[in-house]
């Protein structure tokens, strides 16, 4: 099966340190795909108040996660802080791409670039929405 593959952004505005934690690492004794997949979550939250927003209150709409990817570089250890630096960008009818890339802290080196495919949803309607102009705006920088 061919890999996924992601380039890395000239640049990110925003960026969060987080401790891999024991609990975090897999049967390998490293970081778990999934635990990195939360670890983005939590980066995506700060990114996202950073510009006044939450999941549930973006603009007048809620996100909901239509797809994932990550391509590991490396491995990452319990008590390791990691640098998780996030852009937006992509914007479509109905959803962006959040670009994420985490390194470790101490000396710089690559674990993981990662996307996530966010989509403007309404829960209570269980529906699409259009992507607010506060999102575009937001994503402007990475068309």
């Amino acid at each position: 099966m061919p890999r996924a593959k992601l380039k890395p952004l000239e640049s990110y505005p925003f960026s969060l340190e987080l401790t891999v934690r024991t609990t975090d690492l897999n049967y390998g004794g490293h970081l778990g795909n999934d635990r990195l997949l939360a670890l983005l979550h939590e980066a995506r939250l700060g990114f996202l108040s950073r510009h006044g927003l939450s999941e549930m209150d973006c603009g007048g709409v809620s996100l909901i996660m239509g797809d994932a990817v990550i391509v590991f570089q490396g491995e990452a250890y319990a008590g390791d802080r990691l640098c998780v630096e996030v852009a937006a960008g992509e914007p479509r009818e109905a959803g962006f791409r959040i670009f994420y890339r985490v390194s470790r802290a101490k000396d710089g080196a690559k674990i993981a670039l990662a996307e996530t495919g966010m989509v403007a949803y309404d829960y209570a309607a269980k529906t699409i929405r259009p992507l607010p102009d506060k999102l575009r705006r937001i994503c402007a920088v990475h068309p």
